[in-house]
């Protein structure tokens, strides 16, 4: 066996012939490597007096000197090696890239995704990144790789002139290459383009920006070899990752900086991060998997990092996540409607059919079959049925409306981000049945990159009018409940903060929402005079629809505490279910406590969707029982048109 040890600046290679040595025989044997071509020894002598301390790359585990190899190592694991008194080199990486709010470990799964370039939704993309399957082409897909690569080494035999493939890019687009410079070329490309900036991405969205990459080039179009293409398959499947910064793309000619650095870890160079070696030289990562890099033919390199894979697939979780975050917002104002004693009137069927937008409906619709008390009877709205009260806040009463077009522009969205994942996005175009190559413009990133900053508009409204309805909880004046939902107020102080929190993240989103697509500059020596800025677009769509998130979790928080001041009182049965949820992972608000893990805690119920899993099936039973025209397909989409009959459709009071 043999184990990879990075000391200060290097990553080593060492053999083992007997695992029964010791972790301190192997961290000895890395240093002696360390300083044998060093002058001065590299300031470490006599080795026998150097104090260091050994960690595994994956999960950071430290290892004691006396521990057996074969206990705590396998072949071809990673491990760190500090020694005492050294500073952390500048170049090194940590092991643990920075995680998004997805992160899970690393279990290598056994179904597989087949891509042809056309059939990939937004839903499998995300799946794809969580690491729940594993990719194969289909024939047909790899059938039109070989025969677009085919036209290419044609193109090249023959010595013809075309951009990208004999020649220079950009503005070097004029500057024939010489066929013996055709393979630097590509090379050139990659490690030139790889300057981009910021924070490496997580596991999971690399997983997404490779699997996209993947499934456009297996469209046919972009005259990859199918060699190139199977290598890149099978490091995907090992989870072998590339150091991708997520900051440097301009949206156009596609998202080269991102694209590149992909790329480069492919071909061996820079940084590279796997379950099982955290982070490493790209080289030691492939060969501890088995893998061999990329090895370029002519145009491949451009193939591999022209198009807006970085915009669309983040897009593809931002849009993926808004889906989620809607429809759970809709139930957490449900309840919130109960605990601030609201009435039912707004949501009637007759309303909303004189003002049918369809997502406005389905929000009606979802908040009639939680309220429903015929249906699902409610202590609660029984104990105030008849208040003199005639009509609720818009924050409760205009729910439909604002949720409402919500839901339509997510909808709109993901029709965008859906055609762009299974878009041809490279320059140029390889067409096999033609036999030519076109230049044209596919490369752009406006279509995403536009619809992601009104996901962004849209959706933040969802925390809008989520913060003003935990100030309506808070504030006693408008809930008749105890101020800030705490006992012995002053000594308590309850909500106070976690409604300054939703304040302060509402008003973040406020500046994440304008536009970054209304933006261009223009780069490459004016070659390039108009861009997307959709990389950004991307971005800041995800950071809005977490800051959501985060609100309605503490929208649900609040609620829930509400509930305490009403037992013994209950409310409908699918509500008590959410709440049941809720106390399940933190308990009832008796007195002052640290609040952040609570926030964080309901935060994850609603990323995980299980306010949805929770409540969906009581909407659907309820659409099925009083709507049978509109029985829905599954419990994420109720058909709502056509309308109920007369005699079906519920009215509340």
């Amino acid at each position: 066996p043999r184990f990879t040890v990075h000391v200060r600046d290097e990553w080593l290679t060492v053999p083992c012939k007997d695992v029964t040595c010791t972790i301190k025989w192997l961290g000895t044997e890395a240093l002696k490597r360390y300083i044998k071509n060093k002058p001065d020894n590299a300031g470490i002598h006599p080795i026998k007096d150097v104090c260091f301390w050994v960690r595994r790359c994956q999960g950071l585990g430290l290892l004691d000197n006396d521990d057996i190899i074969e206990d705590v190592l396998e072949d071809n694991d990673f491990v760190e090696l500090a020694i005492e008194g050294d500073t952390m080199s500048q170049d090194f990486i940590p092991s643990q890239p920075q995680a998004s709010h997805l992160t899970r470990a690393y279990r290598e799964p056994n179904d597989y995704i087949s891509l042809d370039g056309n059939s990939l939704s937004s839903t499998d993309l995300v799946n794809l990144g969580k690491g729940l399957y594993k990719i194969k082409l289909t024939p047909e897909a790899g059938q039109k790789v070989v025969e677009s690569r085919e036209l290419l080494d044609t193109i090249v035999k023959e010595n013809k002139v075309v951009y990208g493939i004999t020649t220079g890019f950009g503005k070097f687009a004029r500057t024939v290459i010489p066929v013996s410079k055709l393979n630097e070329l590509q090379r050139n490309l990659l490690r030139s383009h790889s300057s981009g900036l910021g924070s490496p991405l997580s596991p999971e969205r690399t997983r997404m920006l490779l699997a996209l990459r993947i499934n456009v080039l297996a469209k046919g179009y972009s005259g990859v070899s199918l060699e190139t293409l199977h290598i890149m398959i099978q490091a995907f499947n090992a989870s072998c990752l590339s150091y991708v910064p997520e900051k440097g793309t301009v949206g156009a000619s596609g998202d080269l900086a991102p694209l590149s650095h992909l790329a480069l870890g492919l071909m061996g160079e820079g940084k590279m991060w796997s379950p099982k070696s955290g982070w490493a030289d790209a080289k030691y990562v492939l060969e501890a998997h088995g893998l061999k890099p990329i090895s370029l033919k002519p145009k491949e390199g451009l193939a591999l990092i022209n198009g807006t894979q970085m915009i669309t697939s983040l897009g593809a979780e931002a849009v993926e996540r808004a889906e989620a975050i809607a429809r759970q917002a809709d139930i957490i104002a449900a309840l919130t409607l109960e605990v601030l004693k609201g009435t039912t009137k707004a949501f009637d069927s007759d309303i909303h059919e004189l003002r049918p937008h369809p997502g406005q409906k389905e929000v009606a619709l979802r908040f009639r079959s939680l309220l429903d008390s015929d249906h699902h009877p409610s202590e609660i709205a029984e104990s105030h049925r008849f208040c003199d009260r005639v009509q609720d806040a818009y924050t409760m009463r205009c729910c439909p409306q604002v949720h409402g077009i919500v839901n339509d522009t997510i909808e709109f969205v993901k029709k965008i981000i859906n055609t762009e994942i299974n878009s041809a996005t490279d320059n140029p175009m390889v067409f096999a049945e033609r036999g030519e190559t076109i230049s044209g413009g596919n490369f752009h990133g406006e279509y995403p990159a536009k619809a992601l900053d009104y996901l962004a508009i849209a959706v933040h409204e969802l925390a809008s009018i989520s913060e003003r309805r935990i100030e309506r909880l808070c504030n006693p004046s408008l809930s008749e409940l105890p101020a800030f939902l705490v006992n012995e107020g002053g000594l308590n102080s309850g909500f106070m903060i976690a409604h300054c929190t939703a304040a302060a993240l509402v008003s973040e989103n406020k500046v994440l929402c304008h536009p970054s697509s209304i933006d261009s500059l223009s780069t490459s020596a004016a070659t390039e005079d108009h861009v997307s800025m959709g990389g950004w677009a991307a971005r800041k769509a995800l950071r809005v629809v977490e800051h959501v998130e985060q609100v309605l979790a503490i929208e649900l928080l609040a609620a829930c505490q509400g509930i305490e001041f009403l037992r013994p009182l209950r409310t409908t049965t699918p509500l008590e279910k959410v709440y049941d949820l809720v106390r399940s992972t933190v308990k009832p608000w008796f007195k002052d406590r640290f609040m952040a893990p609570d926030i964080e805690a309901v935060h994850r119920l609603l990323v995980d969707q299980k306010v949805w899993n929770i409540a969906g099936p009581y909407i659907e039973k309820y659409c099925m029982e009083y709507i049978p025209e509109s029985r829905p397909s599954s419990p994420t989409a109720f058909a709502l048109d056509p309308p109920p009959s007369p005699r079906k459709r519920v009215r509340l009071e």
